[in-house]
C-alpha cells in the first residue's frame, strides 16, 4: 500500500469515529433539554405502566384460581376413581 491509500483509509477511519460520536451525541435524551412535554408524556407512561402491571396481577391471579379449581376438581375425580375400584 503507498502512503496516499494509508492516509485515505485513516482519514476515513476517524471520520467514520467522529460521525458516531456525533449521532451518539445528538440521539442521547440525556443530552436534551427536557421540556413541560416530555414531563408529562413520562408522567403518562408512568400511569399506563402501573395500570398494566395493575391488569397483569389481576390476569396472573384468575390464571391462578383457575389452575388451582382445575386441580381440585381433578383431585376429586380422581378420589371417585378410586373409591369405586
Amino acid at each position: 500500500m503507498t502512503r496516499t491509500n494509508m492516509n485515505r483509509i485513516y482519514a476515513a477511519l476517524i471520520a467514520g469515529c467522529l460521525s458516531s460520536v456525533a449521532f451518539a451525541q445528538a440521539s442521547d435524551p440525556a443530552a436534551a433539554p427536557v421540556t413541560h412535554a416530555d414531563n408529562k408524556a413520562a408522567k403518562a407512561q408512568s400511569k399506563a405502566d402501573k395500570k398494566a402491571s395493575v391488569a397483569q396481577a389481576k390476569a396472573d391471579k384468575k390464571k391462578t384460581d383457575a389452575q388451582s379449581d382445575a386441580d381440585k376438581a381433578n383431585a376429586d375425580a380422581k378420589l371417585k376413581d378410586a373409591k369405586k375400584d
